[in-house]
C-alpha cells in the first residue's frame, strides 16, 4: 500500500538522488553552475536534485533554477549562466579580495519575510503572535468535506504556454501551479504526502521535455489519487522527521505553510483556516 502511495504522488517518475560528490565530481565541472552542483551535493543538500549526468542536460537557466533554494540554504551563490568554472571561482575570489567583510546582523528573520518573521518552529507545531499553524496530517475519508473526491473537485492547472528557457516566467508559473496544489492535496485528506516545490519543478521539467503536457498529466493523477483515497487507507504520517528551521518555510497562503528541505516536505495549516 506505501509503495502504491508513493507510486502515485511523484507522478511515476524516478527522481534521482545525487550522492555523486567530491573530487570525482567537481573534476567533471566544466561551468560555474555545475561546480555549484557538486558544491551543493557535497554539503549535502542535493536531495531532489537530479544525478550529474541529467543535470548536466539541462539548459543553464533551468540549471541556475534548480540550484536556487538548495544553494541559498547552504549561504552559496548561484553564477550567472555561461560562467566557466574557473572564471566564476576567479571573480568569487577577487570579490572577496576587494570588498570589505560586513557583519551579518544576528537573528535573521525567514527569507520570507512575512506574517514568519516572528514566528517560532516547535515541532509539529509554528506559533506566531497571533495565530498558531499544525502539522497537516492525512485525514480519512469521514473527514473530508462533502464531494472532495468526486470528479468536480479537479485540481485545474493551467497548461504552461510560454517558452521554458524563460527561467523567471517558468518560476511564476511553477509558484502559481504549487500554490494551488498543496490545497488541494489537504483537500483530499493527503496533506502529509505533498511534493517539494523542487520535484514539483523537476517533474515539470521532466514532463514537458517528454512531450507531456504536465497539467493535464497533474490533473490525471490528483483523479487517480482520489480514486484510490476512496479504497485505501493512509496513515496519518508515514515518517517522524521534522523540519529544523523556520528558514525552510514559506507561506502558500494565508492558512497554509510548507516547509521543505528538497527531499521531504511538511504541510502547516492555521486551524482557523
Amino acid at each position: 500500500m506505501r509503495t502504491r502511495w508513493h507510486a502515485s504522488l511523484v507522478l511515476g517518475l524516478c527522481i534521482s538522488t545525487a550522492n555523486a560528490a567530491g573530487s570525482a565530481c567537481l573534476e567533471g565541472a566544466e561551468t560555474g553552475l555545475e561546480k555549484l552542483y557538486c558544491e551543493v551535493v557535497a554539503e549535502g543538500g542535493g536531495a531532489g536534485l537530479p544525478s550529474p549526468t541529467d543535470f548536466k542536460r539541462n539548459d543553464p537557466q533551468v540549471q541556475a533554477l534548480l540550484l536556487r533554494r538548495p544553494a541559498g540554504r547552504l549561504g552559496l551563490e548561484v553564477p550567472q549562466p555561461g560562467a566557466s568554472a574557473t572564471a566564476d571561482a576567479r571573480t568569487q575570489t577577487e570579490q572577496a579580495d576587494t570588498q570589505p567583510e560586513v557583519a551579518e546582523p544576528e537573528n535573521n528573520p525567514p527569507a520570507d519575510g512575512g506574517q514568519l518573521a516572528d514566528c517560532r518552529l516547535e515541532g509539529q507545531r509554528i506559533t506566531c503572535p497571533e495565530r498558531r499553524f499544525d502539522l497537516a496530517m492525512n485525514q480519512p475519508n469521514s473527514r473530508l468535506a462533502d464531494g472532495a473526491l468526486e470528479p468536480d473537485n479537479r485540481l485545474g492547472l493551467s497548461s504552461y504556454k510560454g517558452s521554458r528557457k524563460d527561467e523567471e516566467a517558468v518560476r511564476r508559473y511553477l509558484s502559481d501551479a504549487y500554490d494551488r496544489y498543496i490545497p488541494k492535496m489537504v483537500d483530499i485528506g493527503l496533506g502529509a504526502n505533498t511534493m517539494s516545490f523542487t520535484a514539483f519543478h523537476h517533474a515539470f521539467h521532466i514532463m514537458e521535455d517528454g512531450g507531456v503536457d504536465f497539467a493535464r498529466r497533474m490533473e490525471q493523477t490528483f483523479t487517480l489519487l482520489k480514486q484510490d483515497k476512496k479504497n485505501l487507507a493512509v496513515k496519518p504520517r508515514y515518517h517522524d522527521e521534522l523540519p529544523g528551521d523556520l528558514s525552510l518555510c514559506m507561506e502558500i497562503n494565508r492558512d497554509i505553510v510548507v516547509c521543505d528541505d528538497v527531499g521531504t516536505n511538511w504541510v502547516y495549516i492555521s486551524p482557523s483556516g
